[in-house]
C-alpha cells in the first residue's frame, strides 16, 4: 500500500470526496484558488473559473476538478492533497486511502508491545537464564520511535540501576 501513487489515491478517494456534505463550496473554492494561485501550471485562470462557476452544481464542479487532476501529472495530484489538508484537515484524515494504512500501524505497535511484554515476563530482574536480555532491551530504544523510547528508558532505569 505504500507504493500507491497520489493519482491512485485520488481515484480511490474521489467517490468519498464527492459524497454529500463532505466538502463545502467554500472549501472547494479555496482548494481551486490555491492550485490556481500557487501552481498556475496545474490550474490556469480559465480552468479555475470553470471549476468555480456558481451556475454549476458543487458536485459537478468537484467531479470535473477531480477528473482533471486524475488526468494530470502525479505532482498535480500531490498538490491537491496538500491543499485538501490545508483547507479540510478533518476530511483529509478520514480519506479511504489513509484509512488503509492505519490497521498496519496498529498491528505493528501491538506486535512490538507483545514482544516486549514477553521478553520482560520471561526475563525477570532476578533471572539467571538470559542475563544480557535486559541490557539489550535497554539499548533497543535507539531503534524505537522517540515517543515510546523515553517511557521504556524510564521503566528500565529502575531495573538496570541506571544502566
Amino acid at each position: 500500500m505504500t507504493d500507491q501513487t497520489y493519482r491512485d489515491r485520488l481515484v480511490q478517494d474521489a467517490p468519498f470526496l464527492m459524497g454529500p456534505g463532505r466538502l463545502s463550496e467554500q472549501q472547494v473554492d479555496r482548494i481551486i484558488l490555491q492550485l490556481n494561485r500557487y501552481y498556475p501550471q496545474i490550474l490556469t485562470d480559465k480552468q479555475a473559473e470553470k471549476f468555480r462557476n456558481p451556475k454549476a452544481s458543487l458536485r459537478l464542479r468537484l467531479c470535473d476538478l477531480l477528473s482533471h487532476l486524475q488526468h494530470s501529472g502525479e505532482r498535480d495530484c500531490q498538490e491537491f492533497y496538500r491543499a485538501l489538508y490545508i483547507h479540510a484537515q478533518t476530511l483529509h484524515s478520514h480519506l479511504p486511502s489513509r484509512q488503509a494504512l492505519r490497521p498496519m500501524s496498529f498491528l505493528a505497535g501491538l506486535g512490538l508491545a507483545t514482544g516486549l511484554a514477553l521478553l520482560l515476563y520471561c526475563c525477570p530482574p532476578d533471572s539467571k537464564g538470559l542475563p544480557g536480555a535486559r541490557r539489550i532491551l535497554g539499548f533497543s530504544p535507539v531503534i524505537i520511535d522517540r515517543h515510546i523510547s523515553r517511557y521504556l528508558l524510564a521503566f528500565l532505569a529502575d531495573d538496570l540501576g541506571g544502566f
